[in-house]
């Protein structure tokens, strides 16, 4: 028995042990279109699932939209280094090193507090995996993340689990019996942009070929088309990832993110080329200037709509302003990270 699962159990009286369980925590959330509800906190201390609210309901047009999302706390960190990520901010030294680096949690405690999740919670729920890691970072490894996870998700039909990723490892999903209750979301970018800042990861074009043999697969496949970053005839390279994506699969819904950067991702960063585009604030660090962003963002979202006539699409980390001069209703929000 591990260290980290003993601290979950006590001795009773007849001297064997059994498990304590974890404490399923409520709290009133204030919702984006007004009202009120009661949701999941986090189980136990929060280290394996919480819900991440961070940021508040917008009341200022240069507050951020970004609903509150539960998280699967199941490792911390990413092998691919991309220049912006925000987690060489949140952790910046992992054992005593400068990220990239990686630590996986124990997989009894995990296990543990998921399915007093599951068991527990009756509202649907999508827990994200990918929020303070690559979900699928740890696929070369003898026990795979994805090969532990998926069973215990499947083995009830009302939560699902995201594995948010940029990476193409995702053999051990297409073994997978089952996965009626996964979402597979990628995380993409204009060729140019990934080959000047996603220097780790494997290529866009690596990554979209693992999402179509998943799609193919029948799973649930989301897009992240983020950060849209302003380089040389962007124009000419986004619509040409779009193109790319609709010969290969049809997403279940595509999220939109333009660059941004907390205070301490740039500090945490070591090449720091990117930070030149930033010359905005938000309640959510530093963005690109808001009529940039908003071209960017019309000419996809028209491509899209015209060309595919897709319109099952969001924007992530972007300000109430930028909802409103787009016309999209950032109350009726179904973006990458929720149901």
């Amino acid at each position: 028995m591990t260290q980290a699962l003993l601290k979950e159990r006590v001795k009773v009286n007849t001297g064997l042990v059994e498990i304590r369980r974890p404490k399923v925590k409520v709290k009133e959330y204030p919702m984006l279109d007004g009202s009120k509800k009661t949701l999941v906190q986090q189980v136990a201390d929060g280290s394996i699932i919480k819900r991440f609210d961070k940021t508040p309901v917008p009341e200022k047009p240069t507050d951020v939209v970004c609903p509150h999302f539960l998280e699967l706390k199941w490792a911390y960190g990413c092998p691919y280094d991309c220049s912006w990520c925000y987690l060489k901010g949140t952790f910046r030294f992992h054992n005593g090193r400068i990220l990239p680096g990686f630590k996986v949690k124990d997989f009894d405690k995990i296990k543990l507090h998921v399915e007093e999740f599951l068991n527990k919670v009756d509202e649907s729920e999508i827990l994200n995996t990918g929020e303070i890691a690559d979900s699928l970072m740890y696929e070369g490894n003898s026990k795979s993340f994805s090969s532990f996870i998926i069973p215990i998700f499947e083995s009830q039909n009302r939560h699902k689990v995201l594995f948010l990723t940029k990476s193409n490892k995702v053999e051990n999903l297409l073994k997978a019996d089952l996965h009626n209750q996964i979402i597979v979301s990628f995380s993409l970018n204009a060729e140019p942009v990934a080959k000047e800042w996603e220097l780790k990861a494997p290529t866009p074009c690596e990554r979209l070929k693992a999402a179509r043999k998943l799609y193919e697969k029948g799973y649930e496949i989301r897009l992240r088309i983020d950060p849209i970053v302003p380089i040389e005839d962007w124009e000419r390279h986004y619509l040409e990832l779009i193109d790319q994506i609709f010969n290969s699969l049809i997403p279940e819904r595509i999220t939109l993110g333009s660059l941004r950067g907390l205070q301490s991702t740039i500090n945490g960063s070591s090449d720091r080329s990117w930070v030149k585009f930033l010359t905005e604030r938000s309640n959510w660090g530093q963005k690109i200037e808001f009529n940039l962003r908003y071209n960017a963002y019309k000419r996809v979202i028209d491509y899209l709509q015209e060309k595919y006539s897709y319109k099952k699409i969001a924007l992530c980390k972007e300000t109430k302003a930028m909802w409103k001069v787009l016309n999209m209703d950032y109350r009726q929000i179904r973006c990458n990270c929720i149901w």
